[in-house]
């Protein structure tokens, strides 16, 4: 089993590369441009973005991203979504997690997949 992450603008086209497994969209907000069809997801679990607050406060700035990461993690040990996540984990040998942000090092989808491994008893790349 492994999780994957991509960028949802780098992963869209008429149909879903077979490689990306099961695809979730883990944002909160729908992506700028992105038509449902193309987008080619299986799931749409908005609720397993951060919260609109913790959101907006990080902005995308790599200089937060240690600190948002931190309050991610903490919304994401109560978020029921969670559950949800793991269950399509344990069901699927790939699930890709899809974004929408433009930095590929500091996003939700990082963070995320990072807990999901631990919570999987997994590392990184396996």
């Amino acid at each position: 089993m492994s999780i994957a992450i991509k960028r949802i603008y780098d992963a869209v086209d008429d149909s879903a590369d077979s490689d990306d497994g099961y695809r979730v969209l883990v944002d909160r907000l729908w992506p700028r441009g992105i038509s449902k069809v193309k987008a080619g997801l299986d799931l749409w679990l908005k609720e397993a973005g951060p919260s609109t607050e913790l959101r907006k406060w990080f902005g995308h700035d790599p200089e937060r991203f240690e600190e948002f990461r931190a309050r991610y993690v903490q919304e994401l040990d109560d978020n029921p979504a969670v559950g949800d996540l793991l269950d399509i984990c344990r069901t699927h040998d790939v699930v890709t997690l899809l974004y929408g942000a433009k930095d590929p090092e500091h996003n939700q989808a990082v963070v995320l997949r990072d807990y999901l491994n631990a919570a999987l008893g997994q590392t990184e790349g396996e």
